[in-house]
């Protein structure tokens, strides 16, 4: 690799490491703020390449979607204590784009069309055709385009444009945004609405691409202590590269058994992404069972049929003002325009308007709180919006009508960690 990141040669094989030092992110990132420490020379230089590898991905079209991760601090008895928010840094983000070389790299040596490279006679025979060499990659489809239009038109009551007219405008306008948004209070609401917008990330031996990395080969390959995609990625390169050093060898997988482990993997990622979300609902309805009758500010982050939901800025925990316990007005979900509107004039409530709550409360057994309006404390103007997702693909949140065998929708949609499925 040259002083721009760019690799010069490569070269995959199975090796032993030996460490010279074992740090926590959190020390390596106190050598990059302060220069001072052990390795700071090392350090910094692969902080440089990190940046440049960096820069050139988002140049080519990859999404920054940075959004915070809620952790909690807990008592001795496992009982949250206090909430705190966990945001890449400039060391995390050095290991990340290292990662990504790395699971790049692997993908393209296997899926490339390549000719006469290495011993595997057979792929010389058509160099300028596709290897037919499978493998397991992670892909991530273009975005909905309806929503992505829709979002545009949401985020000008903001201030904020999206152009969607091509794929390279979309990154680098939605790249703008957020970088924009970010530490606003409407920022975990818009960057929650952007992810809504892309495609679920999974594991194929389809090769699409990856539209948010804007990888034309991607794996994953270097977890495979966490993570079964990347032990089948780990065989299959010691098969090809057994391959192409003439040794014989057969994949323990056909194509078709590949496609199935996949499915099963992408299947049990969703289940796990599912677990997570809901481990973090319990913390935050635990969080607040002791503070019922306290006020907090908020944010509404989703609107309803049958009420509002809020977010809590200081603390990201997420309730639901029902139209029940809204007494000031009678209020209806205008489904045209997003919002709940009363039937006085100037009553209406859409997503990133700014108001006050108390919680009313905490149930541990549905993960579930509920607020009280207190107030609404800042005006917006109001703007018409198409809404954000059709009436098929809301949610997968439910309540029971009041009518036997039937069902409400939300309009919330999965979490970000769950649409995305963006992990490194």
């Amino acid at each position: 690799m040259d002083e721009n990141a760019t690799v010069l040669n490569e070269w995959f094989g199975r090796t032993i490491i030996y460490s010279d030092h074992r740090f926590s992110y959190e020390e390596v990132q106190e050598i990059i703020e302060t220069g001072k420490g052990e390795y700071k020379d090392e350090i910094f230089t692969l902080d440089r390449l990190a940046k440049k590898l960096r820069a050139e991905r988002f140049k080519k079209g990859s999404i920054a979607f940075d959004k915070l991760e809620v952790k909690f601090h807990l008592d001795e008895n496992a009982n949250p204590t206090g909430v705190y928010f966990k945001e890449m840094k400039d060391s995390n983000k050095l290991i990340e784009d290292f990662m990504l070389l790395a699971n790049r790299k692997v993908a393209e040596y296997v899926g490339k069309p390549r000719t006469d490279k290495g011993k595997d006679k057979s792929l010389a025979k058509n160099p300028n055709k596709q290897s037919n060499r499978f493998f397991v990659y992670r892909v991530h489809d273009t975005p909905n385009e309806d929503k992505l239009e829709a979002l545009s038109v949401f985020v000008t009551r903001f201030g904020y444009r999206l152009r969607t007219n091509t794929d390279a405008a979309v990154a680098e306008s939605m790249n703008s945004m957020l970088k924009e948004v970010h530490g606003k209070p409407e920022s975990g609401m818009i960057e929650t609405l952007a992810v809504r917008c892309m495609s679920k990330a999974i594991y194929t031996t389809n090769n699409i691409g990856h539209y948010g990395l804007g990888f034309e080969y991607y794996s994953h390959f270097t977890s495979p202590i966490r993570r079964y995609p990347d032990v089948l990625a780990h065989r299959l390169l010691q098969h090809y590269l057994d391959l192409d050093h003439g040794i014989a060898s057969k994949p323990y997988l056909d194509e078709e058994e590949l496609e199935l482990e996949c499915k099963h993997s992408s299947e049990r990622e969703k289940l796990a992404a599912d677990a997570e979300r809901a481990s973090i609902k319990y913390k935050q309805v635990q969080y607040l069972q002791d503070k019922i009758g306290q006020d907090f500010d908020g944010i509404v982050s989703g609107v309803t049929e049958w009420g509002l939901f809020i977010e809590i800025t200081e603390n990201h925990c997420e309730g639901m003002v029902r139209i029940r316990d809204m007494k000031d007005d009678a209020y209806f979900f205008d489904e045209d325009n997003y919002c709940l509107r009363g039937r006085k004039p100037g009553n209406v409530f859409t997503l990133g308007d700014s108001v006050r709550i108390q919680v009313k409360s905490a149930d541990l057994v549905k993960k579930q709180l509920d607020f009280i309006l207190v107030k609404k404390t800042e005006e917006k103007k109001e703007v018409a919006k198409p809404k954000l997702a059709d009436k098929t693909d809301k949610s997968d949140k439910t309540e029971k009508s009041d009518k036997p065998g039937k069902e409400k929708k939300t309009g919330k949609g999965d979490s970000f960690s769950d649409e995305w499925g963006f992990e490194i």
